[in-house]
């Protein structure tokens, strides 16, 4: 007696299940690089500028918070010490770009006497940091 075969179904592979795992993975990767930003100052509420530009290379950061005290790069350094602490970080490098973030509620006279120490400094260029208006 011959019994006729069924036929076999096909193998079936559905990558659809795994193009959505794939595609959750990548939003997942997108959206938390979106919250990795390097801050290179204390945080500091910044004056306004029509004509505020990007600086394309900045090494050094000086940052003068609302009551007066003066960071390098995050760590705090006195007025008097600021310009060796700067050439201290440009080393060998001859020509740097170092950005001044002073609150907005900080007097003209600090952020001038900052200002006055680094440009003392041969080769540092010297920017103020603002944000865009709205």
């Amino acid at each position: 007696m011959f019994l006729p075969e069924e036929p076999e179904e096909e193998f079936e592979l559905n990558i659809v299940p795994m193009i959505d795992v794939i595609f959750a993975i990548l939003t997942f990767f997108i959206v938390s690089s979106l919250f990795l930003t390097r801050s290179e100052s204390l945080p500091v509420n910044l004056p306004k500028a029509a004509s505020a530009d990007m600086q394309e290379r900045t090494r050094i950061t000086v940052t003068v918070d609302e009551s007066g005290e003066i960071s390098l790069n995050q760590d705090a350094v006195a007025l008097e010490a600021l310009q060796t602490s700067v050439r201290d970080l440009m080393g060998s490098t001859q020509e740097s770009v170092i950005v001044i973030n002073a609150d907005e509620a900080v007097s003209h006279g600090q952020v001038i006497a900052v200002m006055d120490e680094l440009r003392a400094i041969e080769g540092a260029t010297l920017g103020i940091a603002t944000r865009q208006p709205e």
